[in-house]
């Protein structure tokens, strides 16, 4: 099956020349937007949002985006792209008959094709039980009892489902490769509270065939979160930006902070510095035996670029009549 090219320049709405904070400021304004949680129409905002997430984790990251950059380049030259270095070569392929290979692919893992194929982690394939031996004698040999290959996959899982769990649909189409005939099979994959980052969800017997008797090998669908535009994880805690204005910094206030679970409010102490880190207990991510982790909000002071005639006339009062000196060192 021929696979579509994914311009993710297009996608993020952002140039080939474009910096690493104008992808970060790309994806940031349009995850926001289109973040299920907020859009009206949530299944047109699902997609967006996978297919926005998808193109962040390519140009985001050096390496993946130089090799999606020579990948542009092939298929505007019509050759035949070659897989990356270091990256999957093809669809994951699962043993059939007589050594040969069935072929793969996912639907509803939040990933395309073309990402699977070029960027995904289904390169690695194992196979349980004694090797294959192909007899090259005259006669038909039995085959050995053989386990059927393990298929590797990811899939993308929002923070919204590492809170809550979820269960998804997952369709497998396995190209078999004895008949060349197309099937497709769904199975409901349950997402487990508290999944982390690039730990596999086993789907057990549905991977390829096993021969002489042996048994199904395993699908492995390997987590990948889907970015947040607010938050980062780090372990089970989540860690974001807080703006602030030069005086609420300087007073302390109350200000409202979104949260995976709605908007609260937060109470910034007077004198809080820029950088300084204010968090919130047990508003991260689950933890296990019931806790859950914490969520981190580090203080950017913003300065007003614009200003009334007044404004400006009391910020040089302050200048003038304030004892602060930043410079100081004593």
């Amino acid at each position: 099956m021929a696979v579509e090219f994914k311009d993710y320049y297009r996608v993020l709405g952002v140039a080939p020349t474009a910096t690493e904070e104008d992808i970060k400021k790309a994806f940031r304004t349009l995850a926001r937007k289109y973040h299920p949680d907020v859009a009206k129409d949530k299944k047109t905002a699902e997609e967006k949002f996978k297919e926005i997430n998808e193109a962040n984790e390519v140009l985001s990251n050096p390496d993946s985006r130089r090799k999606f950059d020579q990948l542009g380049a092939d298929w505007k030259a019509g050759a035949q792209p070659r897989t990356p270095p270091g990256y999957a070569e093809g669809r994951t392929a699962g043993r059939g008959s007589r050594g040969q290979e069935d072929e793969f692919q996912f639907e509803g893992t939040g990933f395309s094709d073309f990402f699977e194929q070029f960027f995904g982690g289904r390169a690695s394939r194992s196979r349980g039980g004694p090797a294959f031996n192909q007899y090259e004698t005259g006669a038909e040999e039995p085959e050995p009892a053989l386990r059927g290959e393990d298929v590797r996959g990811d899939i993308l899982i929002t923070l919204d489902e590492v809170l809550k769990g979820a269960r998804r649909d997952i369709s497998v189409r396995r190209t078999n490769a004895r008949t060349g005939r197309e099937e497709t099979e769904t199975y409901h994959v349950r997402i487990p509270v508290g999944v982390r980052a690039g730990q596999s969800i086993r789907v057990p017997g549905k991977g390829g065939e096993g021969l002489g008797g042996g048994g199904a090998g395993d699908i492995y669908l390997r987590v990948r979160y889907a970015q947040h535009p607010d938050w980062q994880v780090r372990g089970s805690d989540l860690l974001g930006p807080l703006e602030l204005a030069p005086w609420e910094a300087v007073l302390g206030a109350t200000v409202s902070v979104p949260t995976l679970e709605g908007t609260i409010s937060l109470k910034v102490p007077a004198g809080t510095k820029q950088g300084q880190q204010l968090r919130v207990r047990g508003k991260g991510l689950p933890a296990g035996a019931g806790r859950r982790g914490d969520l981190y909000v580090a203080v950017a002071v913003q300065v007003p670029t614009r200003m009334s005639k007044e404004e400006e006339r009391l910020w040089k009062q302050l200048a003038t009549e304030s004892t602060f000196n930043p410079r100081k060192t004593a």
